[in-house]
């Protein structure tokens, strides 16, 4: 399929705190386009302050999907996220719009973006079953270090605290005699897209202040308020929302196991060293145009720089 009958696919990816949002809205203006989130988080409802989800009065207008679409207690998988954008991305196309993919889950991204497949088979419940006790018996970082030894190129990239996903890169191994990372390496990434994706950086010091400053406001708009009001709303503790980070922080202070300060010290360091681990993965990801956003006091001409590289991928703007 050469690019004239391939619909396009605009991607902004980025570590947390980098600077998305903002610039999205103004990309997604200038280009006519429709944002999916590309968070696995903000799938979920009733989780806002701790996904950054963008409020509905500071959209400007511009549509955004695949964020509240289920229920915290839904175990959302990558697989369901590429079906469900795919289907987004033929829609968006059909009005005459750019679907833009905006976020920071590398693996939910990547799998949109190119020819990964997800086979279903090869499940093996009993094992899960086996690994999920395995995890409540000697702890969520024993089991990451049995994935570490069988692919360590997985489990670099997933969180300990993530047990869904690391009993899930086991099971891989388990049913089929090679790893995840070896599965994905394996299939041919090209793109079923006309494809352009711009990746945000800056100096890794002033990405931490950043992560610091956000969670500061994070606290101050009621994270701790919203983690309870789930609890009470019947979300198990195990549920795969109340893994995610800035939830499974919050939650020991909640249940008294540690104090406030300790947890919100905590979120700040596993928060930086998520975007560490989302630099590491963007890093192995192909193509991309990156773009230092470091001075924030530059946005315009930032901004000038990514429609630059825009207007040399697509040649012109849709109409």
């Amino acid at each position: 399929m050469d690019n004239q009958s391939k619909n396009r696919l605009l991607v902004l990816i980025g570590p947390t705190a980098v600077g998305k949002t903002r610039y999205s809205l103004e990309i997604a203006k200038a280009w006519n386009a429709e944002i999916i989130s590309g968070d696995s988080m903000q799938v979920y409802k009733g989780m806002d302050i701790g996904t950054a989800k963008l409020p509905l009065e500071e959209q400007e207008g511009i549509p955004h999907h695949m964020i509240d679409i289920c229920e915290p207690e839904h175990p959302f998988s990558v697989a369901e996220f590429q079906e469900r954008s795919r289907r987004l991305i033929e829609e968006i196309s059909g009005r005459g719009r750019l679907p833009f993919i905006v976020g920071g889950t590398g693996l939910y991204v990547e799998a949109v973006c190119y020819n990964y497949v997800f086979s279903e088979s090869g499940s093996d419940e009993a094992f899960r079953e086996e690994m999920q006790l395995y995890a409540e018996e000697n702890g969520a970082e024993a089991l990451h270090s049995r994935l570490q030894d069988i692919d360590p190129v997985t489990a670099q990239r997933i969180h300990p605290n993530d047990i869904r996903r690391v009993i899930r890169a086991l099971e891989v191994f388990h049913t089929t005699g090679t790893t995840m990372s070896e599965q994905l390496a394996g299939q041919k990434k090209e793109s079923p897209y006309e494809l352009c994706i711009i990746g945000l950086t800056m100096p890794r010091e002033k990405l931490y202040d950043r992560v610091e400053l956000r969670i500061d406001q994070m606290m101050e708009e009621g994270l701790v308020e919203e983690v309870k009001g789930l609890l009470e709303a019947g979300v198990p503790e195990s549920a795969i929302a109340l893994q995610g980070l800035g939830y499974k922080e919050i939650v020991p202070y909640l249940k008294g196991e540690t104090s406030l300060d300790e947890a919100v010290y905590t979120l700040k360091r596993d928060t930086r060293h998520f975007a560490k681990r989302q630099l590491s993965w963007f890093r192995h990801m192909k193509g991309i145009h990156w773009v230092d956003v470091g001075d924030e006091q530059n946005f315009h001409g930032n901004l000038q720089e990514i429609h630059g590289i825009l207007e040399g991928k697509f040649k012109h703007h849709l109409e």
